[in-house]
């Protein structure tokens, strides 16, 4: 299977159900950041406001699942119209939300070794969340020398496990969708994306630049715009509008990247992949 046929069925994708698509990604992964991103820069910090702030995140990360399962299901199937996929986004919502904490479960764990050498080495958090706020990495609490070797050789070994871990689990909201599976969906991407290892790894590292860069682009540009419009006592507001900015180009790469995904989990389901 050629990554290059999966980019050609998901431009066909998008260019017939572009407008589906964009009516799920404004209300499940636009507006939750504008809103919330109002709250912080524009309204007065209140006890109030962060318990308000607090609540609004965790409705924001409810609905980017929902927002991603309903995209899936509109990118799957083509007879699935727009009721339908909130119908099956919201039948598997928290399957879905139970395999994410098992696997954010998963990475603390493995993570926990870190900070339990520093730990044992006696590390003051405090003094280098302090130095971090301050920008003064001269400041920064010293460790041991094999405390140190062991927690950059460690995490050197975790990033990569994390990478073959995102490219292997590439498909698992898919397979939570459209085959009902729970934790068993684990497997399965596993299962599914055997011998596309390296591709995968290679379209994430590309789409993380793209996305990175993009998003930054659209803020930085909207938010120079609007200072230069509004003068330097409305920096809140032109912060806001550039937030509003990269949350419009980060909707739209994640949308890109659901219907990508939706078109890989067809094709490896049609053909299944042996190394």
């Amino acid at each position: 299977m050629k990554i290059g046929t999966v980019w050609d069925r998901t431009t066909e994708v998008l260019s017939g159900r572009a407008g589906q698509i964009a009516a799920v990604a404004l209300p499940t992964l636009v507006l939750p950041p504008v809103v919330n991103n109002a709250l912080v820069l524009l309204v007065a910090p209140q006890p109030a406001v962060q318990l308000v702030v607090g609540i609004v995140s965790v409705a924001s990360a409810l609905l980017a699942i929902l927002g991603s399962l309903a995209i899936l299901a509109l990118a799957t199937q083509p007879s699935t119209d727009r009721t339908e996929a909130y119908r099956q986004a919201r039948a598997r919502l928290l399957p879905a939300l139970g395999v994410s904490v098992v696997v954010g479960l998963i990475a603390l764990v493995l993570m926990a070794p870190v900070f339990i050498a520093l730990i044992a080495s006696h590390f003051d958090f405090a003094a280098a969340s302090a130095s971090a706020a301050a920008s003064a990495p001269a400041q920064m609490p010293q460790l041991p020398r094999a405390t140190a070797m062991f927690v950059v050789l460690y995490s050197l070994a975790l990033g990569v496990l994390a990478i073959w871990a995102s490219a292997r689990l590439m498909l698992l909201t898919a397979v939570v969708l459209n085959e009902r599976l729970g934790l068993g969906a684990i497997r399965r991407s596993i299962a599914l994306t055997r011998g596309l290892t390296w591709k995968l790894i290679g379209v994430l590292l590309l789409f993380a630049i793209v996305f990175a860069i993009a998003t930054f682009a659209a803020q930085a540009v909207v938010g120079l715009i609007f200072r230069l419009i509004l003068g330097g006592d409305q920096i809140p507001t032109a912060m806001f509008l550039a937030g509003i900015a990269g949350a419009l180009a980060s909707a739209a790469l994640m949308a890109l990247a659901y219907v990508f995904t939706a078109q890989l989990y067809v094709a490896t389901r049609e053909k299944p992949i042996t190394e």
